[in-house]
């Protein structure tokens, strides 16, 4: 009598190849990308017909799609949709930040927030606009001192961190010391700033798409593009970092060189965003945690959660703008509901360790 064995082999996943690249599919995160874009986009629309003016969805499109009244033009295309991109790209760019952030230091409180890199890009942003306004550089001078912000502490926070490599738990509490610090300078310059500079200071610190344009709109998007680029260039880097260090260079890994430049696409993609419309908290923190439920995967999606990013900023935006009894920044909004995710994420780390 023949025994029978059971092929309990898993199924080959569709694979597609384009030259000598080659990649899985993933059916599963397909679906769900493609369900979170058309999410985005119908966030956006009614982003973009909310306001004093009153604009239907279908209008917004008939707009969109190079139709409708000349007033609804003005409204949508010239008041609105600058405001609606800088939310769906600066949250994009959060959303990849703190992917990349949690997935290089494999820890899921490692976001700019609490790294130090937000506070850091908006000390720099505030100094610029209590010092020069937007005087002779303008928005270029913001961005770029904002830039130079986050780099500066990310670069302090890795110095004091360092271990013969990157060890993300010390950066972590580093990085929320550097945090309180910053906190504490922007509270200085405010003090010792003129009423009119600290006034508008104060306002872009809440995390406001109020100022939004199509001039303040371009270094985050370019940011994102570039920070997009290196993640996906550096995710087998990432993955392979799951299973530690000592396994990445055993096979090879260039590991302080990857993990220099990955570190410097997040921050630069949060500092480029801050420079746009201020700190908006938690959104780094979240998205890629809320796209990693959605997956069920193993480290932090790129895609799915520069999508879920953007989702958050422009439905917080429709919440603080239209719903709530005051219009409120977009910041205050994601900080109050941040607040709750962080606290379900420590509870969910502590109930992992006990089991």
């Amino acid at each position: 009598m023949k025994s029978s064995a059971v092929d309990a082999r898993v199924p080959d996943r569709p694979t597609l190849r384009i030259g000598g690249v080659s990649t899985v599919l993933r059916p599963r995160a397909m679906v769900l990308v493609m369900v979170l874009a058309a999410l985005t986009f119908a966030l956006v629309c009614v982003d973009l017909g909310r306001g004093d003016v009153a604009v239907s969805v279908r209008e917004v499109l008939n707009v969109l799609g190079g139709a409708g009244t000349r007033s609804h033009r003005f409204v949508v295309l010239e008041l609105r949709l600058p405001r609606a991109l800088t939310g769906v790209v600066a949250g994009g760019c959060l959303g990849l930040s703190g992917a990349l952030t949690q997935s290089l230091l494999r820890n899921p409180l490692a976001a700019p927030d609490l790294l130090g890199v937000t506070s850091g890009a908006g000390a720099g942003a505030v100094l610029a606009l209590i010092v020069g306004g937007e005087g002779l550089f303008g928005v270029l001078g913001v961005t770029v001192a904002a830039l130079l912000g986050g780099l500066s502490t990310m670069a302090v926070v890795i110095g004091l961190a360092w271990r013969h490599g990157f060890d993300g738990f010390r950066i972590v509490l580093i990085g929320i010391g550097a945090n309180a610090m910053l906190v504490a300078a922007i509270t200085w310059l405010l003090t010792y700033a003129d009423l009119t500079d600290a006034t508008r200071a104060q306002v872009w610190l809440n995390g406001s798409l109020d100022a939004a344009s199509w001039t303040r709109l371009w270094p985050p998007v370019i940011g994102l593009l570039v920070a997009g680029a290196v993640a996906v260039w550096s995710i087998p880097t990432l993955a392979v970092l799951r299973f530690g260090d000592d396994k990445a260079r055993s096979l090879g890994v260039r590991l302080s060189l990857r993990q220099a430049l990955v570190l410097l696409a997040a921050v630069a993609a949060a500092a480029l965003a801050t420079s746009a419309c201020g700190p908006i908290g938690f959104i780094a923190l979240a998205a890629p945690q809320i796209a990693r439920l959605f997956v069920r995967s193993p480290m932090e999606p790129i895609v799915t959660s520069v999508l879920v990013g953007s989702a958050l900023v422009v439905g917080g935006d429709i919440v603080a703008r239209t719903v709530l009894p005051t219009p409120l920044p977009v910041g205050i909004v994601t900080s109050a509901a941040g607040g709750v995710g962080l606290l379900f994420l420590l509870v969910r780390a502590r109930r992992k360790a006990a089991i």
